[in-house]
């Protein structure tokens, strides 16, 4: 992968069960973008499943997946978050967070059963989403005036950008998404047209 993209996957899964000696484990999977979209999900798969035993889970964010987070919810150190992290890492992912929910049946399965169970659960739920590579983009805000918008747009295109808002109040502004693969091209260009500034946003 280059650094300029990353792999993720496209749409969230849900409800992939388990069965382990009476145990129930399911399986979670979504695309997340922060902590907040983490925290969000997971209160949902609480309110969900309310009476589990366990929601275990392990999030990864960040082109270098540098933000990432086990988590075994009071199952014995090891044997929950990190099985389900170590999946992630396997299928080279990044953006996503995997929750896994477990209902209790009766019978302990010790740290290399529940190590088993929960790489199994979280396996099974990542090998039925559908990965994309997806683009790195920079936020730029561009003033002009409205003699030179036919140009600001048409470089928009050339470059594949995606316009977010578009201002027209004496002189126009627009924000846009442009790929980071491309925004060293895109801003020389840019710079060859008249009356035109710019500012790098924060995302």
């Amino acid at each position: 992968m280059s650094v300029f993209s990353f792999k993720t996957i496209k749409k969230p899964i849900s409800e992939i069960l388990l069965k382990e000696k009476g145990s129930k484990f399911i399986g979670f999977a979504s695309p997340i973008s922060s902590e907040e979209d983490f925290k969000n999900y997971l209160a949902e798969i609480k309110k969900t499943h309310p009476k589990a035993t366990h929601h275990c889970y392990a999030f990864r964010i960040g082109i270098d997946g540098e933000n990432h987070r086990a988590n075994d919810d009071g199952e014995p150190n090891g044997s929950a978050g990190l099985p389900i992290f170590n999946q992630i890492l396997a299928k080279e992912l990044t953006n996503i967070c995997v929750v896994v929910v477990r209902y209790y049946g009766g019978t302990k399965l010790g740290v290399s059963g529940l190590v088993k169970a929960y790489k199994n659960c979280a396996q099974e739920t990542l090998d039925l989403a559908e990965f994309i590579t997806k683009d790195l983009t920079i936020l730029i805000e561009i003033n002009f005036k409205f003699s030179v918008q036919n140009s600001i747009f048409s470089l928009i295109n050339k470059y594949e950008g995606k316009i977010l808002e578009f201002i027209t109040a004496g002189n126009c502004t627009i924000k846009a998404e442009i790929k980071s693969v491309d925004f060293e091209k895109f801003i020389e260009n840019l710079a060859e047209i008249h009356e035109v500034n710019f500012e790098i946003l924060e995302d």
